[in-house]
């Protein structure tokens, strides 16, 4: 339990690694300090070795839950998970720890709308690609998503920028899809995965690029100091 006003964020990364470390970099970088102890607490479990949560009945859910448990009990009040794909077990995640998790989600979706944009183009995965379509037509808005054999080619990106490749061929590939999306229709687009931004930045596509993982890191150090409300915690939990 935090010792001042402000919450203790517990973080579910590793997935993945480099880019848990970007969104904590950037959670340390809006964190209004002038000395050590004006920083939130973070409590966090890079973990690496949860399952891919691209591949169905991978057991990805469980191990989240667990983690989720376990921040709790090392004293975290409010959770928050650099990575898009794993939000399909989000709920599972608030039952099985009782804390509230920030929604990256909603925040990525929201500023989309925030635009003024009726289609937004979605670079991530199939999973990933099916959550910001629900939350994207509680907006009354449309997604734009690659054809199946370019996101193939977007996965297989994807999967060199998770083993370390951050080079000049990474990072034009990554704008091709960018630029794909905006041809197809789309009129902003969102960082559907937390690896993207690694590579994209807002002067590499000329749609307006919404980072739902540095959105993350905003919400998360402005409910940490109080300055947002807690997010509601999903029914269920029995402690």
């Amino acid at each position: 339990m935090s010792t001042d006003n402000q919450l203790v964020l517990g973080v579910l990364g590793g997935m993945g690694p480099a880019a848990t470390l970007e969104f904590l970099s950037r959670v340390q970088a809006y964190t209004p300090a002038e000395k050590d102890q004006d920083h939130i607490r973070v409590i966090v479990d890079i973990n690496p070795k949860a399952p891919d949560r691209n591949v169905p009945g991978s057991g990805a859910g469980g191990v989240l839950a667990e983690m989720a448990g376990a921040l709790r009990g090392a004293g975290a009040e409010v959770l928050a998970m650099p990575c898009n794909t794993a939000h399909a077990h989000a709920d599972l995640i608030q039952r099985a720890s009782g804390l509230p998790l920030i929604d990256m989600i909603d925040l990525g979706a929201e500023a989309a709308r925030r635009t003024g944009a009726m289609r937004a183009g979605v670079l991530g995965t199939k999973g990933a690609i099916k959550l910001y379509r629900e939350y994207l037509a509680a907006r009354a808005m449309g997604l734009v998503s690659l054809p199946p054999e370019r996101q193939e080619a977007f996965m297989a990106t994807l999967y060199r920028i998770k083993a370390g490749d951050l080079g000049a061929s990474v990072k034009a590939e990554m704008q091709g899809y960018a630029a794909e999306l905006k041809t197809l229709g789309a009129e902003v687009l969102v960082a559907g995965c937390t690896e993207v931004p690694l590579v994209l930045g807002k002067g590499d596509t000329r749609l307006e690029l919404v980072d739902p993982g540095d959105l993350l890191a905003r919400r998360a150090v402005d409910v940490c100091m109080g300055w947002e409300p807690l997010p509601q915690v999903a029914s269920g939990w029995t402690g």
